[in-house]
């Protein structure tokens, strides 16, 4: 005898905020109240409310609530790099752990972007003004690119990562000290008696690149020394664009006693051009001195070890996360963040 089909089950409806309410025997109102974190509750309504929203596994309903308080709860990390970069370069990924930590801490969430082409800014813009992400944290920007001033025309707040190129004093930046680092670097060679110090120059589209060149230079004059353009060579913060610069350093001045790079991985691939036209590296008096900039893992793990400017990573991008978190909250935090670099002594100079 064939059975009669059985209707499809249906799933238990989602637990509710009048579920929580009624259980912990408070208003709606109140555990609504705890549920957003919110402080003038008592002790004993915030333990009953937690405890009841546990027992049901109740979950707040984010997109409920973004319809009434007009926020997404969610941060962008935005990278103006090609995904190849972004996750070959630890210094981005340090940045990106630093801000997912101090953004989770606020009850928000991280949302990673990469975008490496004009198209993507518009499709960004897009996304930002359409009120799915509250403010935006922009790193590795390029040249005059008006990003940051269009986002910040949309209502979204913004706070870079490193000086804005543009001049605009009205952008939230946090930076580390890049020219007083790079002016440390060199006056550390000048200081080992070695006069011919080249520098392998970051790229001249950004601030980073920019402000380190600047300080080479300052050392330089600082010591009476002319600045030699044949002594300058720039590239992209990566070993390849290291090893190219450094090249091109050797064919003008094969006789170079020392070289700041702009960056660790710059560094390496100087190393590697150096060593590839009979030179060795480190603090012998017939080697070359070499100082990078960063302190990211491979510079202690690098043979020679590298002598390099610590910046604080990490720090940076906690500093970017609370900048912009102040600014959500309504708070007026500084325009202008700079955190102090130190120089790490190791065997390549």
């Amino acid at each position: 005898m064939s059975q009669p089909p059985r209707s499809p089950s249906r799933a238990r409806p989602a637990p509710t905020l009048e579920e929580v309410a009624a259980r912990a025997g408070v208003s709606r109102a109140t555990a609504s109240r705890v549920l957003r974190g919110q402080s003038n509750v008592s002790d004993e309504a915030r333990q009953a409310v937690q405890a009841a929203a546990a027992e049901i596994s109740y979950m707040p309903n984010k997109a409920a609530r973004a319809l009434v308080t007009g926020r997404s709860d969610s941060v962008a990390f935005l990278v103006d790099e090609s995904e190849e970069r972004m996750f070959t370069d630890p210094f981005f990924l340090g940045m990106l752990r630093s801000a997912q930590g101090a953004v989770a801490a606020a009850g928000l969430q991280l949302v990673f972007t990469v975008t490496s082409r004009r198209e993507d800014h518009a499709q960004f813009l897009a996304y930002a003004g359409g009120g799915h992400v509250d403010g935006v944290l922009l790193l590795s920007l390029h040249g005059q690119d008006q990003l940051p001033q269009q986002l910040e025309a949309l209502g979204v707040p913004t706070v870079l990562s490193g000086r804005p190129l543009s001049g605009d004093e009205s952008l939230f930046y946090v930076d580390a000290d890049n020219t007083g680092g790079a002016e440390m670097a060199t006056r550390f060679l000048l200081a080992t008696g070695r006069d011919v110090v080249a520098t392998v120059a970051g790229p001249q589209d950004m601030c980073a690149g920019q402000d380190r060149l600047a300080g080479y230079r300052l050392a330089l004059e600082a010591s009476g020394r002319a600045y030699d353009e044949g002594l300058v060579a720039a590239g992209e913060f990566t070993s390849q664009g290291g090893h190219a610069a450094m090249t091109r350093i050797l064919a003008r001045r094969p006789d170079v006693q020392a070289v700041f790079a702009a960056s660790d991985l710059a560094a390496i691939g100087a190393i590697r051009a150096l060593e590839e036209h009979g030179r060795s590296v480190g603090r012998g008096a017939d080697d070359v001195a070499v100082v990078g900039f960063d302190d990211i893992r491979d510079a202690a793990q690098q043979r020679p070890a590298l002598t390099t400017i610590r910046q604080p990573i990490a720090e940076l991008g906690a500093t970017m996360s609370r900048r912009l978190l102040e600014r959500l909250t309504g708070d007026e935090p500084p325009h202008r963040t700079v955190l102090p670099v130190e120089l790490v002594e190791r065997e390549s100079a």
